[in-house]
């Protein structure tokens, strides 16, 4: 391990104290939440109970197992009878129920953010009547093999979850937890995965319980299920492909960030940059461009789909904004607080018309139709186009009518433009 990775290591990895916090802390809410239970029982789940998780992270996941035999046939109901033993262990405690494949409950307790999650106990993949059943089976296959890389696994979370590459949620596209945990038991260690996906080709397979020979994954995991540019075969669940929500877009984004780090390590690979509007203005000046950036709360109580609606609007934005030159675009959103999305562009000013090109010649009657809705149109290299005025030529105007579409405050709520120079 390099003194960087060591660097890092030092600031991510628990101290001793802080362990034992957490472990009296979840043992207190587990054992509260038992009391309640009938025939079931909690217990620590996700990162806490592979013992990956990071310093000041706490998030904690707890199952509650349900016997299989007594409510395979109730799983439809298991959200239910959680809520009713989650209100009678903690009276006094807010709790918020949030939707998912199996709705699962949100409680604070001692500043710990629980995640309360019903499952059928099972001891083999196939048994899951949902999928969040197998979860437990992941803790115990991480336990089991990745014994002498927990280190390696915290250092991958960190590096990813610094270069906004770590989620799993379709918005992100990027690295769930388990699959980067899986990837480093798979290479041997944090150096060994950021020097093999350098590697990866186009349908890239792990396969660690070897389910599949060669490529086979390809032909017996369901097609909707391999659309992914890496194939992580779940250990643990053959019919699973644990990266499926990973877009071409973070291997690639990835793929950039580790030639970078692996030229000249740093520490800085391991730090979330945060967008500091000065420093905006500052590299904008810098280029002799002009910089747009847009702060708003996208709409949705749960973090997916308000981060779909983000990803909507910047896409929205990107495209309204492709006649002002965009050189650079971003965007930034902690799931607290506030958006910001941001634009580099090189003009502050477009032409005041603009040319927009019909329809086909072979289609006749949308011909006719664009003729109709244009007053003047002319031919030029066989295509049908009409010239109309921009409505809005000056950037600063542009912007500030562009954030009032429909389009935009349907999908956001609190939106201010922050910055155009």
């Amino acid at each position: 391990m390099g003194s960087v990775t060591k660097q890092a290591l030092e600031r991510i990895k628990p101290s001793n104290e802080e362990k034992s916090l957490f472990n009296n802390i979840t043992s207190s809410f587990i054992t509260q939440l038992n009391k309640k239970l009938s025939g079931a029982k909690a217990i620590l789940g996700g990162s806490g109970a592979k013992d990956t998780w990071l310093s000041k992270n706490h998030d904690i996941d707890v199952f509650v197992k349900y016997d299989y035999t007594q409510y395979k046939d109730k799983s439809s109901q298991l959200s239910e009878i959680a809520e009713k033993s989650l209100k009678k262990a903690f009276p006094k405690l807010t709790h918020k129920r949030l939707h998912g494949s199996r709705d699962y409950f949100q409680v604070v307790y001692k500043t710990y953010v629980f995640e309360v999650v019903p499952i059928l106990t099972i001891t083999k993949s196939e048994k899951a009547v949902n999928i969040t059943d197998i979860s437990p089976l992941h803790a115990g296959w991480v336990n089991k093999h990745a014994k002498t890389v927990k280190d390696d696994i915290r250092l991958a979370k960190k590096f990813m979850r610094a270069n906004r590459l770590y989620g799993a949620e379709s918005y992100i596209g990027g690295f769930s937890g388990y699959v980067l945990e899986i990837l480093t038991v798979y290479y041997g260690s944090f150096d060994k995965l950021l020097q093999s996906c350098l590697k990866w080709k186009s349908k890239e397979i792990v396969d660690p319980s070897k389910f599949y020979k060669g490529k086979s994954a390809l032909f017996h995991l369901n097609k909707s299920k391999t659309q992914s540019p890496l194939i992580v075969v779940d250990p643990v669940d053959k019919s699973r492909n644990a990266a499926a929500a990973l877009s071409e877009e973070s291997v690639t984004k990835l793929k950039e960030i580790v030639r970078k780090y692996v030229r000249k390590p740093d520490i800085s690979f391991f730090e979330r940059k945060e967008i500091v509007l000065a420093d905006l203005t500052q590299e904008a000046q810098k280029k002799k461009q002009h910089v747009v950036a847009i702060q708003f709360v996208p709409r949705g109580d749960k973090t997916d789909v308000a981060g779909s609606k983000l990803v909507k609007v910047f896409n929205f934005c990107k495209k309204e904004l492709q006649p002002f030159g965009i050189k650079k675009f971003g965007w930034d959103w902690n799931t607290h607080d506030r958006a910001t999305i941001y634009f580099f562009v090189s003009l502050n000013k477009r032409e005041k018309y603009e040319v927009r090109i019909g329809p086909p010649l072979k289609m006749k009657d949308a011909v006719i139709n664009f003729k109709k809705k244009n007053k003047s149109t002319f031919m030029e290299k066989g295509k049908i186009k009409t010239k109309v005025t921009v409505q809005y030529p000056q950037l600063d105007d542009f912007v500030r009518n562009m954030v009032k579409e429909k389009y935009v405050t349907e999908k956001v709520t609190k939106i201010k433009v922050v910055k155009i120079i």
